[in-house]
């Protein structure tokens, strides 16, 4: 448990240009001071992240985006209203207080509230916005556990607030607001369709990088172990065909797959789309823990949530989205 002194010691690190480690219902965050350069740029030096990769400004209230965007378009206001605190992000023009070493020299900057009152406790005691990208090397896997980001970064973490599993479990949806027309960059914990039922009309979406946004490497997410994304009526005989090479094979899916050669390790069924997303990046550690060389993996349906899943499987083998 967390206690109000650990909170109380979670913010004079941050105050001092340090790195905290904390939860949101998306992933864990590795928090530093938004207002202060040298402490974001610890956050790029742990995470061995480059310098041009914007980075997400968590805030305790929607109300404080007018301190950090110099425009709140309706739109973006109507997002916020329905769907802060929560899993989504909104990029705006960026006011004179967000500096370079936030949005990577963009004009603009990424601004979310999130939905876990352990973060929002954090970052209301510290009064300010937190800079806080995933709490692991760059490119690999998220983390949804206090003991994913010890295992990851270790000592380069000043202090690890654990408040449990992640209860969502992919990232937040990210939505540029900054020009006339909101664009989609990045699905995640809020579905495009819950986004276009509040706007009332479709989003353009952009999901081949072209727009810097967090998260949208064409291979992103990854483990170590080769990750492979087809369809469920093919995986029995890529599967086969691995293993007579000797390879390692792993398969992880909604359901229960049939007509695998012995050897195969099926890891445990994910179910629903919301439930592949909230075990996703553990069952993706799991399959480097076991040793595997091939990770096959089955997408859930590409409707809610499933978007993001089917998005984080294609990043993890290196294949970009299809959008």
């Amino acid at each position: 448990m967390v206690s109000t002194g650990d909170i109380a010691a979670a913010v004079d690190i941050l105050r001092g240009g340090g790195l905290v480690a904390f939860p949101t219902e998306t992933v864990y965050g590795l928090g530093a001071d938004a207002a202060n350069p040298d402490a974001v740029g610890r956050v790029f030096t742990a995470k061995g992240r480059p310098r041009g990769h914007p980075v997400i400004v968590h805030l305790a209230e929607p109300a404080a985006a007018k301190e950090w965007a110099a425009e709140v378009p309706d739109f973006a206001a109507a997002l916020a209203e329905a769907f802060w605190p929560g899993p989504l992000t909104l990029v705006l023009p960026r006011s004179d207080l967000v500096s370079d070493a936030v949005t990577g020299g963009l004009p603009t900057v990424g601004l979310r509230v999130p939905a876990q009152s352990l973060a929002l406790e954090l970052i209301g005691a510290f009064g300010g916005g937190v800079a806080a990208p995933s709490a692991n090397r760059f490119g690999r896997v998220s983390p949804t556990r206090a003991d994913h980001v010890r295992a990851d970064l270790g000592g380069a973490v000043d202090l690890i607030l654990d408040g449990g599993p992640c209860p969502v479990g992919v990232e937040s949806t990210i939505v540029d607001c900054s020009g006339a027309h909101p664009r989609l960059l990045r699905p995640g914990g809020v579905p495009e369709e819950s986004l276009e039922a509040v706007l009332g009309y479709k989003l353009d979406v952009i999901l081949d990088g072209s727009v810097r946004a967090p998260g949208m490497l064409s291979s992103h997410y990854a483990p170590s172990a080769r990750v492979e994304v087809l369809p469920a009526e093919a995986i029995a005989t890529r599967a086969q065909e691995l293993v007579a090479l000797g390879i390692r094979v792993g398969i992880l899916a909604p359901g229960r797959m049939m007509g695998l050669p012995r050897g195969v390790e099926a890891l445990p069924p994910t179910g629903s789309a919301v439930a592949y997303a909230q075990c996703l990046y553990q069952r993706l550690r799991e399959a480097d823990r076991r040793g595997l060389e091939v990770l096959l993996a089955v997408p859930p349906p590409e409707t809610g949530v499933g978007t993001a899943v089917a998005d984080r499987l294609r990043r993890a083998a290196g294949t970009g989205s299809t959008g």
